[in-house]
Formats: C-alpha cells, structure tokens, sequence
C-alpha cells in the first residue's frame, strides 16, 4: 500500500479524497461563518439539531461550570447531579406518561439500546421468550450502526451492508398519504388499510414472536417530514398491544419541540413504551440523545433481574447532561416550543405560497418548524427526476454557494427508495417572522438558480 502524501489532511469522514466542504469558523444566532468570510443561513440547525440557534451565552457558562465541578466520572460507579436532574426533567415533559430516562450518545445509540432493552424486557418477563422479531417501516432511517441500520430502509446508506445486517427486522408501510393513498379512499379507510398490513405481518410472523415495532411520529431524513395522519399511531398501537409487543417511537429527528409540541406523540395523545429522543436534546451543544420509558417496561424488568444489560463509557456524561439541561430550560422559559408552533405555521404557508405552485415541486409538507419540498419530473404522475441529475444535491451545493448563502439538507430516496429528491428546512425554533421570510426567499433563489442551469424551468 502506498504512503500517504503529507500534503493530504489526516481527518477521514467519509471521502477517500479531500473534503471540498467549506471550513466554518464561528457561528452566533442562525448563521454559520466560513473560512472565506461567508455568512451562511443555518436554515436547517445542521440536521435538525441547533434548536436555540449557535453561540449561546447561557450554555456555554453552564458547560464551563461543569467542568470546575466534574467534568467526568463512570456512571457505573457513581451518579452525577446533571444527569439526575435532566431526567427529571424529561420526564416532567411528559406529564408523568413515561417514568424513566436513561442517557446515551447519539440517536443510533438510542435506537441499538431502545432493541436490547425491548428484548430483555420480554426476557425479564418469560426467559426464553421467543419475541425476537422488529417490524419497522418501509422509507424509514433510524441510525447507522448495524442493528439500527437493519430497522431503517433508507437505501442510499443501507444497500451496500444488506449482507451483514441483522435478518429479524422487516418492513411494512409507512403513512405516506402523498404517495399511497389511493384515489377515492378516506384518510380513516388508508389507517385501516395500515393497521391490517401491520396485522397480517404480526400474522405471517406469528404474534408470540414480534418483539416491537419501531416507527417514527414523523419521518424525517428518508422520506421529507412526513407527518402520521390522525389515527394512525393509535391503530398501530392497538395492533402492538393486542399481541402483547411493544412499540418504540424514534424521536431523534423530529422531537424535543421541533414540530411545535416538546414530543411529536403528544400532537395525537399516544403515549409509547419507549421513546427515543436525540438531535435537539443538547441542540448541538452536547453529544447525548435518551430513551424516555414507559413504567409498564420498567415492571416488566423488575419481574426477572431489573438490571438492563447495557453500559457505554459515556453514559449520563455529566458535559453532555448539562449542557442538555440548560437547553431545555431556555426552551422552557422562553417559550421556544410555542414560537416553533406559531412560527411554523407561518413558515409552512410561506413554503407553500412560494413553491406549491411549482410545477417541478409535488409535495410541500411538514409541521412545526420541520417542513421538505419534493421535487418530481412530472406534477401529474408524480414521477421522480432521473436520480443521476442529483437535483436534491444541486440545490444543496448551490445554496453553499456566494450569494446564495443558506443551508439546505437534501436527500435521495423518497419515491422508492432510490429515487426521488428533497430537502429539508428546520430552523432553530428561536426565529421570527422576518428570518422566515428571508429562508424562503434564499431557498427558492437556490432552487430557481439549480431548474434554470438545467434548463428544466427557466428561473423567473
């Protein structure tokens, strides 16, 4: 093998080459300054992550505190205050329907841990149990480390590991009324349809070996802010329960206030046995993401050992917890899950005032402050681009560009799999009407910029 050349930087993310993504040097409120001088709008909080917005005063003086007191102690041999008192507090946003927190690392971590906790709680209660089977749902994505890839069904960064994924996760429907729902048939009629497919999955498993279902409230990279329609999420609750099976809801993306409520399941009142949470937890300022549990799993363990095998070095990181805390305090007290509410909906008619009428965009859809246009080839049959043009990513990089000045997180994917293009907007939820405004007139500069070079639409 050849010697790596000195002139190459050390830090591999995910080119073999040199990254030609733009080095940021600071960041305060909902800008992003780079390298070159560059003001970037940071239209989506990086992956739906800066809730508060970048530089935030309080935060940092809180982290600094930390580490005058501890910065670190392992958490299976002593407890720390930080992460006592953010539990409490995430459970207090519940309103007493979940009774636990246990803190973790990123939301693939969540999602490998929400696995093994569903499992042994079914082994706490009947060891030898049989219930080794995950239903998950079909343009789903739930993390990237192996078992959590094995839930998600977001090909472009699943296909090339099919052959050491785990073979006990398969895949039913998502609600994905834009996609789906089939001419003439009622929102309640397609829930239904939903549930039976559940169902005769559940069936053709054989009920007493399904172990949960794992679903996002709204699905957020995979398939572009896909909200569950009103009943859905209790009829697949029904179907779980009724044959004594759990059900997990992955948070990561879209919870922690981002779609207007503090949890996407409160928006229709049904509660989860488990409940995953990530991104906007620490909104950037810390690396931690929390399973938010159910008091009937937490009896279910104290029936066998009450002991969940699992422990990670940085577990209940007393940084990490911290910083996570002073987050949701400032969420709290300035009222920030209710300006995501009112601003998203002003945002959401803005999207829609601008790009509904575009004939390259099907869909415009979302909630809160968590929105994503699809773009397709041709309005009437909902027929996606040629993957090959890359559309998602071209408006991406065009929106880097001067002038331009607004991030775009785009993706591929959402007509099938391997075709389909979008992006997603979800602003830190400390915008006003003015910086609304302002990120759809950037994105749409991008988007008319991106149709005019390729000669699809002519920009206005």
């Amino acid at each position: 093998m050849g010697s790596i050349s000195p002139s190459e930087p050390a830090l591999f993310y995910q080119s073999a080459y040199t990254t030609k993504h733009p080095t940021v040097v600071s960041a305060s409120g909902l800008y992003l300054t780079l390298e070159n001088g560059q003001k970037v709008l940071d239209a989506t909080s990086g992956a739906a992550v800066s809730g508060i917005g970048h530089g935030n005063k309080r935060v940092k003086e809180a982290i600094v505190a930390q580490l005058d007191k501890v910065e670190y102690a392992h958490p299976g041999y002593f407890q720390n205050t930080p992460s006592n008192e953010l539990a409490d507090f995430l459970i207090q946003t519940t309103q007493g329907k979940l009774s636990r927190a246990c803190l973790l690392g990123s939301g693939s971590e969540a999602m490998e841990a929400a696995m093994k906790l569903a499992r042994q709680y079914h082994l706490e209660l009947s060891p030898g149990s049989p219930r080794l089977n995950f239903i998950a749902r079909k343009g789903s994505w739930h993390g990237c480390t192996l078992a959590a890839l094995s839930l998600g069904d977001f090909t472009p960064r699943k296909e090339i590991f099919h052959s050491i994924l785990h073979n006990n996760v398969t895949h039913v429907s998502p609600c994905h009324p834009y996609r789906d729902l089939r001419d003439g048939e009622t929102t309640e009629e397609y829930v239904a349809r939903l549930a039976q497919e559940l169902e005769d999955e559940f069936q053709r498993l054989g009920p007493h070996t399904v172990c949960a279902f794992v679903v996002e409230p709204m699905v957020g990279t995979a398939l572009g802010c896909v909200v569950a329609l009103p009943g859905y999420l209790q009829a697949m609750k029904d179907v779980c329960h009724r044959h004594g099976a759990l059900i997990i809801f992955d948070e990561v993306m879209c919870g922690m206030g981002r779609t207007g409520y503090t949890h996407a399941w409160q928006h229709d009142g049904v509660v989860p046995d488990i409940l995953a949470v990530g991104k906007g937890l620490a909104a950037g300022y810390g690396t931690i993401s929390a399973l938010l549990l159910h008091q009937g799993v937490i009896e279910g363990m104290r029936e066998g050992s009450a002991t969940f095998e699992h422990g990670q070095t940085y577990q209940c990181h007393p940084l990490d917890a911290v910083a996570a805390l002073e987050v949701q305090r400032i969420i709290q007290e300035q009222g920030l899950v209710q300006n995501a509410h009112k601003m998203g909906e002003l945002f959401g008619a803005l999207l829609k005032k601008r790009f509904q009428s575009h004939p390259h965009v099907g869909d415009v859809r979302g909630r809160g402050l968590f929105w994503s246009i699809e773009f397709v080839a041709d309005k009437a049959t909902k027929t996606p681009f040629d993957p090959k043009l890359n559309i998602a990513r071209r408006f991406r990089m065009r929106g880097l560009e001067q002038g331009y000045d607004v991030c775009l997180f785009s993706a591929q994917g959402c007509a099938g799999g391997k075709t389909g293009d979008h992006f997603l907007l979800a602003p830190p939820y400390t915008i006003t009407s003015a910086d609304a405004e302002e990120i759809v007139v950037r994105a749409g500069r991008a988007v008319d910029s991106v149709f005019a070079e390729l000669q699809i639409f002519p920009a206005a």
